[in-house]
């Protein structure tokens, strides 16, 4: 992407660069979106104002959702579903303290469905529910206006690809 080449460093199965913006954010996530596959699962891990949800608007977008300006995080509701080329399935976990036996049995039919998984506040339970994702880390940056993104496969050979194609 030109407005999305600060930096860019391979460290294993990782990517890392710096938006200066939302919109970059976004437009970062439509690159990402265009990628994706059905049963593919997006972790987005970050804090209050990192852009999770300006990149899952961008994931999206490249998943070609109508109206993907309209996604917005489904912190009260849970989950939110979306159709474009396929069904998004866009997760927030930051209201929830612990899975029950049935938390588990829904998000499976999720995780392991037809569509595409985006999930904020991933890291509060992702290790529990499945092993293969791409894992997506948002940082402020010292001047708080740029956002550092760190991408890392994880546990599987399709999602290497997908950073490889985000490389391109």
């Amino acid at each position: 992407m030109e407005r999305v080449q600060h930096y860019q460093t391979e460290i294993d199965s990782c990517l890392e660069l710096v938006t200066s913006s939302a919109d970059e954010t976004f437009d970062f996530g439509h690159k990402l979106g265009s990628l994706l596959k059905a049963g593919d699962v997006v972790a987005l891990i970050g804090d209050f104002g990192t852009g999770k949800t300006w990149l899952a608007k961008g994931i999206a977008a490249g998943l070609k959702v109508p109206n993907h300006e309209y996604v917005n995080s489904p912190a009260f509701d849970l989950i939110h579903e979306y159709l474009g080329e396929l069904h998004v399935y866009h997760m927030d976990f930051y209201r929830i303290d612990k899975l029950s036996i049935e938390d588990y049995s829904w998000l499976e039919e999720y995780l392991y469905g037809e569509g595409v998984c985006i999930i904020e506040w991933a890291d509060k339970f992702i290790d529990h529910l499945i092993d293969k994702y791409l894992k997506v880390e948002l940082f402020h940056t010292e001047d708080f206006e740029k956002r550092e993104l760190r991408i890392t496969a994880v546990g599987d050979d399709r999602y290497y690809e997908i950073i490889e194609g985000l490389k391109r």
